[in-house]
């Protein structure tokens, strides 16, 4: 059977060469958004950091709220995805990231407009910080998209399509077996979205051996390709626990 993953793949491939998208609805189900959010402040590169290299691919990184929520639900500044008023977190979108032919990324490609309320609105189920929202725009949204209606447009439909592992079983297992391996996270993923291989999914954990995020890469029609060497992750024989929250 075709995974929504799957099935989004040609609305992206249009995407790719649309400069316009309609809005849709992120995650409404799973996540009460309160009726007046802040504005974001402006995002600005440092001198230097502005790099306009050709895009040749994308990263869809995926961040892990449990862990990053992990001893961060009294802190303001992660108040929206920690302090559960909108909801527990899973998974939540990082950012969908222009990729170069080597490590040189590009990144704050031109001035970035401040996100209307609208805006954040309808992306705040997806990723769930305001001013993570601004950041992701303007320093990778730039460089692939005029207009962030197009950005956030590609961001959740990748998003929305991923058919996410049973990680509460995943780190139940992990916690009684101690055997899970990055390798079978990994192939969780795979078999739980057709088309994509366990070659275009790469697995950051922290020093203490805690998933972190998953990075599927995806070429320049947004299909998932093998990662290139450049992109780095865990190795796939390491240990990984997956923290569920309290």
């Amino acid at each position: 059977m075709w995974s929504r993953f799957a099935l989004a793949l040609p609305a992206l491939a249009l995407l790719a060469t649309s400069t316009s998208h309609e809005p849709v609805l992120a995650q409404a189900w799973q996540c009460r958004p309160p009726a007046s959010l802040p504005r974001p402040v402006p995002e600005i590169a440092k001198p230097g950091e502005i790099r306009r290299t050709a895009v040749d691919g994308y990263i869809l990184a995926l961040s892990w709220s449990r862990e990053h929520c992990r001893g961060r639900e009294n802190n303001p500044d992660d108040a929206l995805q920690c302090g559960r008023t909108m909801g527990e977190f899973g998974f939540v979108l990082h950012g969908l990231w222009p990729e170069a032919k080597g490590p040189n990324y590009p990144q704050w490609c031109r001035k970035a407009e401040l996100l209307s309320r609208k805006m954040v609105a309808q992306n705040i189920c997806m990723t769930p910080s305001v001013q993570l929202l601004q950041h992701e725009w303007a320093k990778h949204g730039t460089c692939m998209a005029r207009k962030p209606e197009t950005y956030f447009g590609a961001a959740r439909l990748l998003f929305d399509a991923m058919e996410f592992p049973d990680m509460e079983r995943l780190s139940l297992q992990g916690e009684k077996e101690g055997n899970l391996t990055v390798a079978r996270l990994t192939e969780e993923f795979a078999l739980n979205n057709d088309g994509l291989s366990e070659q275009a999914i790469k697995v950051k954990t922290n020093r203490r051996g805690w998933l972190e995020e998953v990075h599927i890469c995806l070429d320049k029609k947004f299909k998932p390709r093998a990662c290139p060497n450049f992109v780095r992750g865990a190795a796939d024989n390491a240990q990984i626990k997956i923290w569920r929250g309290t």
